[in-house]
């Protein structure tokens, strides 16, 4: 027990899935491939002892596919598209002894060719990932798939805007940029467990999860049940950042289960991380026009975007990562083709920010350049086409309580941009909320005070505190007399998804309605829902693409040696919109955690690949920012307006980090095309500049 009003995870108190605990449980341990393409021809599991109990691919033959956007998942892979992908899985006494007995199942594969690059996995003659192709999800809050038939492309975004051939013909100034960005760890302190028990052929999955109810979806989908059938208690995560979004581990746990007929425990190692899910790595190819006032007319993004070994939210990233690269920005013509695109790589999904960093980082850094090639501060050519209130966007969306002028004023002032620009860099940003959107909340009275129920999920971002503390306004008590108890899809109200920042835009509004609802009614019991309409047409890109925009910028400062490349950041400073702020304490920690997160993308966070092999899967060789990492000035504001909502920031001032130093180099003239920024890289871009000079 924690000591009375002292923080649980300070004390140790706090109880997270890795704790969780079921009478008679075993624990799990699973196979997986070491080819990153491969059939399973046979296997063989006779080593293993009487106590054990093993999963094979016979066991599951009564199960579907499944997946949270594409159904293309298997819950074993009769054939293996990646290195990791789980093929066998086995349940012993202890995790020791299930580890053991993993690693005495024989597996005889035939091995396939493979692809690892995005570019090249739609090139002519690749080979085809999943040749028989995959069904939509058919999500409510998901978009429509448009799978490239014969392709290893799951899903292809195109927005259209205006005319983009006279568009160009209207410019003065045209320049082209392409960039890359790498995979990326999400690396949370805590790793992906689970524990799985069936009773009277019920499913209940004690679990971390960001995604309660399309976990159970999908798990219903898998296992041919009804959704009721199926309950997702969920826990405090210590850490999350988009690893812990929809299935992962908790598919052939439940299978082991089913076949044990006992509940199962499973908890990957470090290296098991680095083999479920990543950040999505992408190529981004832009092309931008303006007249020789800086008045930008036409734009054009090409995203190949790497997906893996499987869709999993590749066709949400890939529209995100689209719409975003457009910028915050006036443009009357825009062409946009985004591609969710397979490959022989662990799978990649949601990772903060959601795609928006790879093309905000591209997009950010060619305005540099044709700000450069104008003659042009990179300020005021910003300045002067940024969206303002009442202006259409290129989905066709009418933009409200616009503030990216005030936002990026306010990253050029911290670094004294205009002042002096040499050695500085800026980015300006908007990202868009999860629309459609749904969220529903209850608040119970108690003898003491009130439980507040929800969907929502804990993952240090403080989504607890911030329904205490808007809970406790709304209902005259003190913060200490709300409870928030973690979700349970038997008793929580649906929520679409701890995502996107949306949890104290929509449940706030929520809670409102719940709170409103107990005290015009005579029970003990107040309901609350709300519902954010909208969605894109994913062949033209109209429609709302959200109905909460985030907005943000940042600035930096950095001094390079030369001789070296080691590039040294003086001063980093991010600014996100916040409406009306909940819980200052926390916003400010979700501003310097994104600025982190930022920091590690743009410096040296990078997954290594050798033929498919994960080379870096660990701690020592993968780098995350440490507190000897960050800047001499590290520095971030919080904008608000009066009378206004509350807006998600959770990882707005994460995806302008890169950019800014990328676009603060620039003005040394130095070039980076490709994240993250190392010496070489550097010291590439110095003998480029001189070879040019």
């Amino acid at each position: 027990m924690s000591a009375i009003g002292i923080d649980p995870r300070v004390t140790g108190g706090q109880r997270y899935s890795v704790d969780a605990e079921r009478p008679g449980m075993l624990h799990a341990a699973f196979v997986r491939s070491p080819h990153p393409h491969a059939r399973v021809r046979s296997m063989d599991a006779s080593a293993l002892g009487d106590e054990c109990v093993a999963l094979l691919p016979d066991d599951v033959d009564d199960l579907h596919r499944y997946g949270c956007q594409v159904r293309d998942e298997h819950v074993l892979a009769r054939v293996a598209r990646h290195v990791g992908d789980i093929v066998a899985a086995v349940a012993a006494p202890t995790r020791e002894a299930a580890l053991a007995a993993a690693r005495q199942v024989e597996v005889d594969y035939e091995e396939l060719p493979a692809v690892y690059d995005p570019v090249d996995a739609v090139a002519p003659g690749a080979p085809l990932l999943h040749p028989q192709g995959a069904d939509s999800a058919g999500e409510a809050v998901s978009i429509g798939v448009r799978p490239l038939a014969g392709t290893n492309v799951c899903h292809r975004f195109r927005l259209v805007h205006g005319d983009i051939a006279a568009g160009f013909a209207e410019a003065d100034v045209v320049v082209q940029q392409a960039f890359r960005t790498p995979s990326a760890a999400h690396a949370p302190m805590e790793p992906h467990a689970a524990v799985a028990e069936w009773h009277d052929g019920r499913l209940t999955v004690w679990t971390g999860t960001q995604t309660p109810f399309n976990l159970r979806a999908d798990l219903a989908v898998a296992f041919g049940i009804d959704e009721e059938r199926v309950r997702i208690v969920g826990a405090p995560m210590g850490g999350s950042f988009g690893a812990k979004t929809f299935v992962r581990h908790e598919a052939p746990l439940a299978a082991l289960a089913r076949k044990a007929g006992r509940p199962v425990k499973v908890v990957l190692d470090r290296t098991e991380e680095f083999l479920t899910l990543n950040r999505h790595p992408s190529v981004i190819r832009v092309r931008l026009g303006a007249r020789r006032d800086g008045t930008l007319v036409a734009k054009e993004l090409d995203c190949w975007v790497d997906t893996g070994a499987y869709a999993d939210c590749g066709p949400g990233v890939a529209t995100k990562l689209g719409y975003a690269g457009v910028g915050p920005y006036r443009i009357p013509h825009v062409r946009v083709d985004s591609l969710a695109i397979y490959t022989n790589l662990p799978p990649n999904g949601a990772y903060r920010g959601y795609g928006a960093m790879q093309s905000i980082w591209a997009s950010e850094r060619t305005m540099d350049v044709l700000a450069d090639r104008l003659g042009m501060s990179p300020l005021e050519l910003r300045r002067a086409n940024l969206l303002r209130e009442g202006d259409v966007f290129a989905t066709g969306e009418v933009m409200h309580d616009v503030q990216f002028e005030r936002c990026l004023q306010a990253a050029a002032d911290a670094v004294g941009y205009e002042e002096d620009r040499r050695g500085k860099g800026l980015c300006v940003l908007l990202k868009g909320m999860q629309t459609p959107s749904r969220a529903a909340i209850a608040v119970e009275r108690t003898a003491v005070g009130y439980v507040i129920r929800t969907a929502a999920c804990e993952m240090g971002q403080g989504m607890r505190r911030s329904l205490q503390l808007m809970g406790a306004r709304m209902l005259a008590c003190e913060p200490g007399q709300v409870e928030v108890p973690p979700p349970d899809t038997d008793v929580s109200p649906f929520d679409t998804r701890t995502t996107s920042s949306r949890t104290t835009h929509m449940m706030g509004r929520a809670l409102e309605e719940a709170v409103r609802d107990l005290r015009s009614g005579d029970g003990e019991r107040g309901y609350g829902e709300v519902r954010n309409e909208g969605g894109l047409d994913p062949d033209t890109g109209q429609g709302i693409a959200s109905t909460h925009w985030h907005q943000g910028a940042a600035a930096a400062h950095v001094a390079v040696d030369e001789e070296t490349g080691r590039l040294s950041i003086e001063h980093v400073h991010g600014v996100a919109y916040a409406g009306r702020v909940v819980n200052r304490e926390g916003a400010e920690l979700q501003n310097e955690g994104s600025m982190i997160m930022g920091l590690g993308t743009a410096l040296f966070e990078a997954i290594e690949f050798a033929d498919g092999q994960v080379a870096n899967a660990n701690l020592s060789d993968y780098n995350v920012p440490a507190i000897g990492d960050l800047p001499r000035r590290f520095t971030h504001e919080i904008v608000e307006r009066e009378g206004a909502e509350v807006h998600g920031l959770g990882e707005t001032v994460l995806p302008p980090v890169p950019a800014a130093i990328g676009n603060a180099l620039y003005s040394l003239g130095i070039a980076v095309h490709e994240l993250p920024i190392s010496p070489e890289r550097v010291l590439a871009a110095v003998d480029a500049r001189a070879a040019a000079a």
